[in-house]
Formats: structure tokens, C-alpha cells, sequence
């Protein structure tokens, strides 16, 4: 028998000493033997067998392993093990965060074993690295975050088999697809695949095709794949439809008289000029005491959905609408969200109110809570209501009314106020309401302001559509006075509420939307960004954070910086969520605050109407468990909405760019890793990756405590805020990834 040449790579399995610990670690209280774990390796030829056993020799000689009885093998259990989610990186390393550590622990790729984004894992705390972070491995997979995948489908010629490439960067496996399990997908289709199973032996996971969505690049391909990607529907089941189309949605008498009839009172709505829903509206009257009555008016879709239903089973699962670029996917089937339960003018319809008698100083001096039939007399676009506002000279009022002339928000409005002038076809006394209830709002704006709440004005981005959803442009969306008109009462609303729950004895469950204060460390890494550009936060207490946020959040407005310190300020923010356990809302400055203004869109809202009825009839506190669990999962549905609703913007984004590739734009950098810079161009909020391969004329190396990337021989350094000139280099809609060529600094 020859002898093997020096050099020839000898058969084995490669990384055995990691791969047998993992296996001990994973299933810790069991003893293996060579031979069991030569079947989780799927090894059986001899040189493999007596690789094992030389190595499980060596690992119990180190008594890294105990060798319970001859032959048998068991881990060492010298660690404390933990329990934490996976926080996935597109390099196939990632963190676990997990309570109770003070920082997350660092999990090599090496070191997964398996396990995939956002799961639940068991994980062991094994060294520090570098710098003194945590290491660990992870031991075993408890519950898996997701299971339904998007990607192309790559069938393989003249096999068996085929392989799913996820679309998500997260995703450091392609899956495994049987060819009788690829649902007669085509080569190339994007498909939505089922995790099924991940063998010990296997490289890959194992999954089945559940879904073909359409060809890569298509428009409603790519938008259905975003909503699939976060397991999240387009459509509803032909029973939920059914159900919804014999519902008995006419206004009775027999309804009428179980409720407050408001239909005579002045009522009307202000809401986007594009929207097909109306959850609110307002009424309002001057009484003869002098104060004014102003009553906020919510759908009343709980008493169309009724607990137990089908209706109601597919609204708890949905449990908000999602408003993606080019439609919107309602939590309610469109007879409820765009017919029954929308608050559309000249129509009477079931609501849910809260009234209250307010001051000129904006001061609630009563409040009343219930079911109501009301009639809405005119519908108003913010654009509508701005004009009003922005134009009120061109109605006749007296001087001394303080509306004319726009004193200071603290000017009382004399009760004498009369409007005899026309403008825009409005009703003059639709008119005087929107200017009564918009200086109203400005006083109860400014209070808030002084209690410490804090003014998020972020702009939103939108897009101008043709009919065939090209983005032909982008403009951008932000707050005027009548938007803030109605977000005001809709916060006295939401608040008064849940201050009437929240207040009661004994303690009675309830929906609160709370907010945490912000994390220490996340507002002193703001303040390392912020500082780049000139700004100082004060962090000596409350009143002096939010005073320095609001601040801030002023003095950037109009500025190439705004949209990055604005981005970059929420997320410095805990994030708000339901639950019972109410805490306040810190944004807000309430120290009482649920959601009850938008059941047609928000369950959560839903369950708010039923339990403040519930408890208006004098029912007893219900199970708070119960409730806890419903608030987790809207606060989960509603972060994967938020979610597929940016990665639709992202979508329309790289789009829009794709037009524009032979086009520089100015831009400013707003992010810098090791393997890049994040571009914002100006104009249009499109945010793309500069690759550190691609700036050829130094080699940059990431400079953390700079937020740079510095040039080893010319010390040339691009950092966070730097404003730049840049160029389409390449666009993704599959991945949703845009890159960028860089030109050079922004020298103007």
C-alpha cells in the first residue's frame, strides 16, 4: 500500500473539536458516544469515525468534556447560560440582546450555530474581546422569530432540487427546496418559502414554496414581497368579506335612541385631501354660559366588529392598517373603513364621543363620554382648513376678537366674535369654528410644550405617482397649523380617556400608549453626532433634555442636516408601545395616554372603545393578562407595519433614482461604517452606499470616534455631516440597495 504524498489534503471533517463542543453544548444533559456523533455529521467512512474519537480523547484529556462512562461523552456545564433575541448582521455575526446585561453579547459567525435573525436563543457568555466586549456562542435555537421567507427561486438544471435566495440581508443561508415542494415556480420567479426543517448535517435550511409572487422588478411583485417578507396581508379571506357584506350598516331609530343624538350640532372633518377613510370629527357650539362645547367624534367600529367574530379574529391579527407608497392595506374590509365607519359628509353615522365644555383659556371645565349619532356637515383637506386659517382677514371681525390681528396664544377670544364675510365657500360659522378651535389648539400646543413634551416635526416623504405607479417626483410632507388643529384634540381626547380609566378605585385594566424615558447612553451618542454640527444638548434634567431637544429639533429646520438629526433624535427615543402597565407617555409629557381616536385603522383603539363603554355601564376590572398579551401583539404588528411601510419608500426611492443615474446630486453623509458611507441626497431624502472599495484615490480606513473614513497617506477624511457630490452608480429594487459613486466633496 503506497504511502500518501506529503502535501495531499487528507479526508476528514473539518473544524471538528468546535463542531463536536457545539453539539455537547447544544444538548447538554445528554452523553454521546462516537458513533452518535458521527450520525449527526453524517459521516460513516472509517478515517472520519476515528477522527472523532481521537478528538473526543483530546477534549476530555483537556476536561473541556467529561467522559461520563466509557466511551460515553457529556459537556462541561462551567457557564452560566441566558436566554436573549438574535440581532443578525448581513456578515452572518451578530449580537444578543438580553436582559440583565448591561451591553449585548458579540456571537462570532462561527459561533450562531444556526440560528437566524430575531430568534429566541440559549446562549453562553464564553470571553472578552477586544476593547473588553462580551463574547459568546449560542447552544441552542428555543424559538424561531420567522418562518416564511422572500426570494428568487434558482432551480437547479437536471436535479432534483432547487435553492430560494432570501431578499433579506439578514438571511445568511439560501433555502433548500425539494422540486416537488417549489409550487410550480418558474426559474428566476420571486416566491415566498416556508422554513421547515434545518438537519444537523445540513448546510442549508429545508423549505417548501408557499407563495409565487410575480418576476423580480414588477412593481405589485415587489410591493407584495415586502408585505410577504414581514408576514403581512394583502388581501382578506373570502369569509371576513362575507361577513363584512351582511352587516347591517343603516341608521336605525331604535340605535338612535340608545345614544346621544348630536346630528344638530355643527360638525366636520379635516383630513388629507387624498384620504378615503374619516375616523373623526368635530363638532363644535358656543354655549350660553360662555364656554364652548367641542366634541371629538370617533367611528364607531366596535359596534360593527363584535368580539369572537371572524371580523374581529382577522382585525386582532392585522391590528393596524398599513399606508405603503402607493395603496393602502386597511386592518377592516372597505364596507367598514371606507363606507360604514367613515365619517363622510352629509351622512349621519354611529359614533363614539368625547365632549367637552373648554374655556378661552383652553382649560377643560367638563367632559362627557359615550355613544353618539352625528351628522357631518362639510368635509374639509388640511389644505382647506390652512387657507382659512393662513387668510382670516378676509372676514369681517371685529378688531378686538385677537383672531384678526394673531396676538400672542395667550389672548383670551372674546365671546363676541362674528364672522359676516364668505371665503373659499365656506360657511361662516364653519369658518369661525376652525379659527376658535385652531387658537385653542396653539394654547393647548404651547402647554404642552412648557410641561416638557417634545416636538416631533419630522418630514415626511411622498411621492407623485402616474397611473401606472411611476414615481414621476418627490415633495415632502410637513405639519401646518391645521394639521396641528386636529392632532391637539385628538390628544385631549386620547388623554382625558385614559385619565378617566386611569384614575378610578380600585385599578381597572386598561389600553395605555405609553413611553419610556430615553436611554442615557443613546442621548449621549446623540449628542457625539449633533456636536459635529455646532449643536449642545443638556442633559442636567428632564426639563432641560427636552428643552434642548425641542431646541435642536428647531434650530435644524430648513437645514441640509435636518432629516438626518431628526432621524437621528427618534431614534434616541425609547419606542412607544401598548400595554397595561401604564407608565406615561415621555414625548408627550402625559402622565395618562391611550389610543381611541382611529379604530377604523388601529386595534388597539378598538379594544379602548370597548373597555371604556364596558366600564361606563359599571362592569368590573377584566383580566389583565389577557389584555397584556393583545397590547404585545399590536405593539409587534404595529413595528412590522412601520417596518414593510419604509421598505416601501425605499422601493419607490431607488425607483425614482433609476431615472436619474447620469445625474450628481448633492448630498450629505449619514452614516460611516468600515465597509462605507451612507449618502442622503438633499433634495430628495434618497439614501444610498458609497463602498470604501470604490474611493480609489487614498485607502480610507473607518475612524469610530470620528464617525470618518480617513485617507492613510493624505489624511483626507469624509465624516458624518459632510456634504458631497455623488452619482448613481447602481440600483436594486430586488434587494432594495442603492449605490453610489462618489465625485467629491460639496465645495459651494
Amino acid at each position: 500500500m503506497s504511502r500518501k504524498k506529503k502535501g495531499k489534503s487528507r479526508k476528514g471533517v473539518p473544524n471538528l473539536t468546535n463542531t463536536i463542543l457545539s453539539i455537547l453544548k447544544k444538548e447538554k444533559n445528554k452523553t454521546f458516544n462516537y458513533k452518535q456523533i458521527a450520525a449527526k455529521l453524517g459521516v460513516n467512512d472509517a478515517s472520519s469515525r476515528n477522527q472523532i474519537i481521537k478528538t473526543l480523547a483530546k477534549l476530555a484529556a483537556k476536561e473541556e468534556i467529561i467522559q461520563v462512562e466509557r466511551g460515553k461523552f457529556k459537556a462541561v456545564v462551567n457557564a452560566e447560560y441566558h436566554i436573549g433575541i438574535l440581532d443578525l448582521s448581513a456578515r452572518g455575526s451578530g449580537y444578543v440582546i438580553c436582559d440583565g446585561f448591561d451591553e449585548d453579547v458579540f456571537i462570532a459567525s462561527n459561533n450562531i450555530n444556526k440560528a437566524l435573525n430575531g430568534d429566541e436563543v440559549e446562549f453562553y457568555v464564553y470571553k472578552r474581546r477586544k476593547r473588553g466586549k462580551m463574547e459568546g456562542e449560542i447552544t441552542n435555537v428555543i424559538k424561531r422569530a420567522k418562518s416564511d421567507y422572500v426570494g428568487v427561486i434558482q432551480i437547479q438544471k437536471n436535479s432534483n432540487y432547487a435553492f430560494v435566495v432570501p431578499d433579506s440581508n439578514s438571511m445568511y443561508k439560501d433555502i433548500f427546496v425539494p422540486i416537488n415542494k417549489t409550487f410550480k415556480a418558474e426559474d428566476g420567479d420571486k416566491v415566498l418559502v416556508k422554513f421547515e426543517d434545518w438537519p444537523e448535517n445540513a448546510d442549508s435550511p429545508y423549505g417548501k414554496v408557499v407563495k409565487v409572487l410575480g418576476k423580480p422588478g414588477e412593481h405589485n411583485t415587489e410591493i407584495h414581497a415586502i408585505l410577504a417578507e414581514y408576514g403581512l396581508p394583502y388581501e382578506f379571506p373570502y369569509q371576513v368579506e362575507e361577513y363584512a357584506n351582511t352587516l347591517d350598516t343603516s341608521i336605525t331609530e331604535t340605535e338612535i335612541a340608545k345614544r346621544r343624538d348630536m346630528r344638530k350640532d355643527l360638525t366636520f372633518t379635516i383630513d388629507p385631501k387624498d384620504a378615503k377613510d374619516f375616523d373623526d370629527a368635530l363638532s363644535f357650539k358656543v354655549l350660553d354660559n360662555g364656554l364652548y362645547e367641542i366634541g371629538i367624534h370617533i367611528a364607531d367600529v366596535s359596534h360593527y366588529v363584535k368580539e369572537g367574530s371572524v371580523l374581529d379574529e382577522e382585525a386582532y391579527q392585522r391590528a393596524t392598517s398599513i399606508y405603503l407608497v402607493d395603496r393602502v392595506v386597511p386592518m377592516l374590509p372597505e364596507i367598514l373603513s371606507n363606507n360604514a365607519c367613515s365619517l363622510r359628509p352629509h351622512e349621519e353615522k354611529y359614533t363614539f364621543s368625547a365632549v367637552f365644555k373648554i374655556n378661552n383659556k383652553a382649560e377643560v371645565k367638563d367632559q362627557w363620554f359615550g355613544r353618539t349619532v352625528t351628522y357631518s356637515d362639510t368635509r374639509f383637506a388640511y389644505e382647506e382648513a390652512q387657507a382659512i386659517i393662513e387668510n382670516n382677514n378676509d372676514f369681517d371681525i371685529p378688531a378686538k376678537a385677537g383672531i384678526h390681528n394673531k396676538p400672542d396664544i395667550n389672548t383670551e377670544i372674546p365671546q363676541d366674535v362674528s364672522l359676516t364675510g364668505k371665503a373659499y365657500n365656506t360657511q361662516p360659522e364653519i369658518a369661525e369654528a376652525i379659527l376658535v378651535l385652531d387658537r385653542l389648539a396653539k394654547v393647548m400646543r404651547k402647554k404642552r410644550m412648557k410641561q416638557g413634551a417634545i416636538s416631533f416635526d419630522k418630514v415626511e416623504v411622498k411621492f407623485n405617482l402616474d397611473e401606472d405607479n411611476n414615481p414621476e417626483g418627490v415633495f415632502f410632507k410637513t405639519s401646518k397649523d391645521a394639521n396641528k388643529l386636529i392632532e391637539e384634540f385628538m390628544l385631549l381626547a386620547n388623554k382625558k380617556v385614559a385619565e378617566f380609566i386611569g384614575k378610578q378605585s380600585p385599578k381597572k385594566t386598561f389600553v395605555y400608549r405609553v413611553h419610556d424615558e430615553p436611554d442615557d447612553s443613546k442621548l449621549a451618542a446623540l449628542q457625539n453626532v449633533v456636536g459635529r454640527f455646532g449643536y449642545k444638548l443638556n442633559f442636567k434634567d428632564r426639563k432641560s433634555i427636552t428643552s434642548s431637544l425641542n431646541n435642536l429639533l428647531q434650530d435644524v429646520v430648513g437645514k441640509k442636516e435636518q432629516n438626518l438629526v431628526d432621524t437621528l433624535t427618534i431614534r434616541s427615543m425609547s419606542k412607544a408601545e401598548y400595554t397595561t402597565q401604564n407608565i406615561g407617555h415621555y414625548g408627550l409629557a402625559f402622565d395618562y395616554y391611550t389610543h381611541f381616536t382611529s379604530p377604523i385603522r388601529r386595534y388597539p383603539d378598538v379594544m379602548a372603545h370597548r373597555l371604556l363603554q364596558y366600564y361606563l355601564d359599571g362592569g368590573k376590572s377584566v383580566s389583565e393578562a389577557d389584555y397584556e398579551e393583545k397590547c404585545q401583539h399590536s405593539s409587534n404588528m404595529e413595528n412590522l407595519a412601520t417596518k414593510a411601510e419604509r421598505d416601501s419608500i425605499k422601493y419607490m426611492q431607488i425607483r425614482f433614482m433609476e431615472d436619474h443615474k447620469d445625474q450628481a446630486f448633492a448630498g450629505v453623509i449619514s452614516g460611516v461604517t468600515d465597509w462605507g458611507i451612507y449618502v442622503e441626497i438633499i433634495e430628495n431624502k434618497c439614501e444610498g452606499m458609497v463602498s470604501i472599495r470604490d474611493i480609489t484615490d487614498d485607502q480610507y480606513a473607518f475612524d469610530q470616534q470620528h464617525y470618518a473614513l480617513v485617507g492613510r497617506h493624505t489624511k483626507n477624511m469624509y465624516q458624518l455631516g459632510d456634504e458631497v457630490i455623488v452619482k448613481v452608480k447602481n440600483t436594486d429594487l430586488v434587494k432594495k440597495h442603492l449605490d453610489f459613486n462618489l465625485i467629491g466633496k460639496n465645495v459651494d
